[in-house]
């Protein structure tokens, strides 16, 4: 594919997340987040994959896999940290 169709498509993933985000309600952020974790899961996956493919772009190959590896680590961890907190205030409280 050509480059400056991977530009369009980036940016209009960009934009259409944007809008998409800001349309939720802030009540439905904690428990999308908390099912958003699967597709990081996927993102990780797919990453690891792309480091071992395309020879050719060897370097820059790996260092978008390290960069999407790393990213999408976070997100996972977030996700499952945000939503541990989430299901704390619905514990019951020893007294």
């Amino acid at each position: 594919m050509e480059p400056v169709y991977l530009v369009f498509i980036l940016m209009l993933s960009i934009f259409l997340g944007f809008e998409l985000i800001n349309k939720v309600p802030a009540t439905l952020h904690t428990p999308l987040m908390s099912g958003s974790n699967a597709i990081s899961g996927i993102t990780l996956v797919g990453a690891l994959i792309s480091s071992t493919r395309m020879p050719e772009y060897e370097t820059l190959t790996r260092a978008l896999a390290t960069s999407a590896v790393f990213l999408a680590t976070i997100n996972v961890v977030g996700g499952y940290v945000v939503t541990d907190r989430m299901l704390a205030m619905f514990r019951k409280k020893d007294k």
